[in-house]
């Protein structure tokens, strides 16, 4: 600790800042969170593009200062705007639990790190008053977020004898900024540097959750937690995406909806993000997006059951009830049909969405899917598209038009018969050609 306290303390907090930011986002794609925590707790945020941060920076710095893991594809800190996840993170409030940071960090090299029970992170952030692991990874677009999350939960589950904090594992998580105070405990936010090899995703999957690939590989077996996990994750993610598909296709015009549109987008990430506050304020924010929102308490007290559902299904007494019911298990485990029926979600309407759809348009999309295959297939056995079919008529039509006509040149006198005859073709088409090359 003390060699990079000495190091740190040879740049100015600013320079500290840029470099914190560029070792995490250089390269990077998407719209970057700065955001600020104000004296009145509030709190303020903006977003910028990666090449305008070293310019912005100086307008933040001071008491806590955060910044973005991920990247977004607007400038909304949203789960379904997420463009690149960049990072694996956890955040270790080891101050909860009595630990100094440095004793944890040094815990952690022995029995975790050492022993390769997770890689060793690219960097730790001392916050101030505990610690977050941050490890770097090969940018993968939004559709690889559910087992982003399967991993990161992973990672969070060999740290939580330490402090852990699984409210901080969501994709649109800020943290605080090399060079920036912690208000609370009025210490300089410090980071120590490990290496800069980003980690493959798939490579961590592969090596620290083998049940996982043994189930993407088709092996039979009964189904573990983190297969279940990753399955469910991916199946809440889709249908987050598909509410946002529907509301833009609605243009946001959902009067009669509101409440139903707020309460699944609550429930939904508060099962992805695990933190019932962070999925609150994104509910909060989309709903500002409405074209006639609802009032901010409305709109938390009609959504308010969505995250005792969410509490219930991370309840082991709540889920043992449900099932003793004959429900898979707490939670709201809601049918497209039941989602299809409260939002009257037209046929149309499910054409551009990706798992909210009935029996008819997954029968539409199989018939589409199976001509496409009888297609290939025909293709591959020589057959010709209906293209390259008349195109290939045209060119015998015109070759026979041109023999006909150098046979007439040749015998003027000739009957269409005789001319057939020549031509190996019909008298019927003789008289077709000829209308051909009269013209």
């Amino acid at each position: 600790m003390e060699n990079f306290k000495l190091e740190n303390m040879e740049l100015s907090p600013l320079d500290r800042a840029k470099r914190h930011v560029t070792f995490q986002h250089r390269g990077a794609s998407g719209w970057i969170t700065l955001a600020k925590k104000e004296p009145d707790g509030g709190w303020r945020q903006y977003h910028y593009q990666p090449n305008e941060l070293a310019v912005e920076l100086p307008k933040w710095l001071g008491e806590d200062v955060y910044f973005s893991q991920n990247t977004f594809y607007k400038p909304q800190r949203r789960i379904e705007n997420i463009r690149q996840l960049r990072a694996l993170y956890v955040d270790v409030d080891c101050h909860t639990i009595g630990y100094e940071p440095e004793w944890v960090v040094g815990k952690l090299d022995i029995e975790v790190f050492h022993d390769n029970i997770l890689p060793e992170p690219n960097l730790i952030i001392f916050s101030g008053r505990g610690i977050v692991c941050v490890w770097l990874i090969e940018p993968v677009p939004y559709k690889a977020l559910p087992l982003w999350k399967v991993v990161e939960n992973y990672f969070y589950e060999q740290l939580s004898y330490v402090g852990a904090d699984k409210k901080s594992l969501d994709p649109t998580r800020v943290f605080r900024i090399d060079g920036s105070v912690n208000s609370k405990s009025k210490k300089e936010v410090v980071v120590e540097y490990r290496h800069g090899d980003r980690y493959v995703l798939r490579d961590l999957q592969y090596e620290y959750l083998p049940e996982l690939t043994r189930a993407e590989t088709g092996k039979k077996g009964r189904k573990g937690k983190l297969v279940r996990l990753h399955n469910i994750q991916t199946l809440h993610y889709a249908r987050l995406l598909d509410l946002i598909r529907l509301a833009e296709l609605r243009n946001y015009d959902l009067k009669g909806y509101r409440e139903l549109f707020c309460f699944l987008y609550r429930y939904w990430s508060c099962c992805l993000t695990d933190d019932p506050d962070e999925a609150l304020k994104q509910m909060i924010e989309l709903n500002a997006g409405f074209k006639e929102p609802l009032s901010e308490k409305e709109v938390i007290r009609a959504t308010k059951s969505a995250e005792k559902a969410w509490m219930a299904k991370n309840d082991a007494k709540a889920n043992e009830e449900a099932r003793k019911k004959g429900y898979p298990g707490a939670g709201y485990n809601l049918k497209n049909s039941t989602i299809i029926r409260w939002l009257d979600i037209t046929p149309e309407e499910q054409r551009h969405l990706q798992t909210i759809i009935d029996a008819n348009e997954k029968r539409r999309r199989k018939r589409e899917r199976d001509r496409a295959r009888t297609g290939e297939l025909r293709r591959g056995q020589g057959a010709k598209t209906r293209e390259e079919y008349l195109e290939e008529q045209r060119e015998r039509t015109e070759d026979k038009a041109w023999q006909l006509q150098k046979a007439m040149e040749r015998h003027p006198d000739a009957t269409n018969k005789q001319l057939a005859m020549m031509l190996q073709i019909s008298v019927r088409r003789v008289q077709q050609l000829k209308r051909l090359v009269k013209n």
